[in-house]
């Protein structure tokens, strides 16, 4: 019995040492990155996260077009990204049958192994071409929707609506893989209730196992844009890398994560500064983001236990 309790006091003792590094790994990595762009923040204050001027010449700075730019490539991800990854989990939870449901939830899932320099490749010679032929001139002028300042402009391939979309790809899975969880965990007794009632599968679906998922499904819908924040190869390598705010989402733009890709390599004392602000920037917007979805999709689980 005393070897039993003294192994019981070690395991505890390793697996407790195991989380609070994890911890401090996080704690210390936050500093380090804060206390580097404190210059830049002394600097110029809060108008660092406001100002537009990218001048590292003159060591002037701002953040404001990279904020812009991730902000805006998330929301065109969230936009295309949401109603295809809820569809996907409803037909795969609901509606499927087992035969077809488990080969499309594999390769849906499989979406996620693919690393994000390969997803830029297929940008740079895919999706940039089929932007200039295809998609602008369509959204322009089949849908006549060139008048809309969003729509403006001359559309080269990279741009902020190029980045939206290999985004809304590489989330997707996330998601659909969150949102089939939650609608997994609603009891089977809310469909039968439903049945019982007169109701049609899609009214079961829309009425009793959506709304008894939905704080679950919003968490996944966050978790997504969690990852869409933080992203960086296959954004860098089709948003055209500019640091400036336009209304056309056919213009090239920065976001955070791809301006520290960029040019952390050539930064030199301020610009070093400058480059780790908008990285404590970054990893402050990506904690809360994150902590907010794991706390929704928490929420489902609580109701159902």
């Amino acid at each position: 019995m005393g070897g039993v309790a003294v192994g019981d006091r070690i395991y505890r003792g390793v697996t407790t040492l195991a989380g609070l590094a994890i911890v401090a790994l996080l704690l210390y990595i936050a500093v380090e990155v804060f206390t580097g762009g404190w210059p830049v923040f002394r600097k110029f204050g809060l108008g660092f996260l406001t100002s537009s001027a990218w001048d590292p010449v003159h060591d002037v700075y701002g953040a404001a077009p990279a904020i812009f730019g991730t902000l805006v490539s998330s929301a065109i991800a969230l936009v295309i990204a949401t109603p295809l990854a809820v569809g996907t989990a409803v037909f795969l939870s609901e509606l499927a049958p087992r035969w077809l449901g488990q080969p499309i939830a594999f390769l849906v899932d499989l979406l996620a192994a693919i690393p994000s320099v390969v997803y830029g490749l297929w940008g740079i010679f895919v999706l940039e071409p089929m932007m200039r032929d295809s998609i602008a001139p369509f959204l322009q002028n089949t849908l006549h929707l060139g008048g809309l300042p969003i729509f403006d402009g001359v559309s080269y391939g990279p741009g902020m609506l190029a980045a939206g979309i290999i985004l809304a790809i590489m989330i997707l899975p996330y998601i659909s893989a969150v949102t089939r969880e939650v609608l997994m965990a609603v009891p089977r007794s809310q469909r039968e209730a439903a049945f019982a009632l007169g109701a049609t599968r899609w009214e079961m679906i829309r009425d009793a196992v959506i709304p008894g998922a939905k704080s679950g499904i919003v968490g996944g819908i966050v978790l997504g844009l969690g990852r869409a924040l933080g992203e960086t190869m296959a954004v860098t390598m089709v948003i055209g890398n500019a640091p400036t705010i336009s209304a056309s989402l056919f213009a090239s733009g920065y976001t955070m994560a791809s301006i520290i890709a960029n040019e952390f390599a050539e930064a030199a004392g301020l610009h070093i500064s400058a480059l780790l602000a908008i990285g404590a920037t970054l990893l402050a917007v990506t904690l809360v983001v994150n902590v907010l979805a794991r706390w929704l999709v928490a929420r489902v689980g609580v109701r159902y236990t």
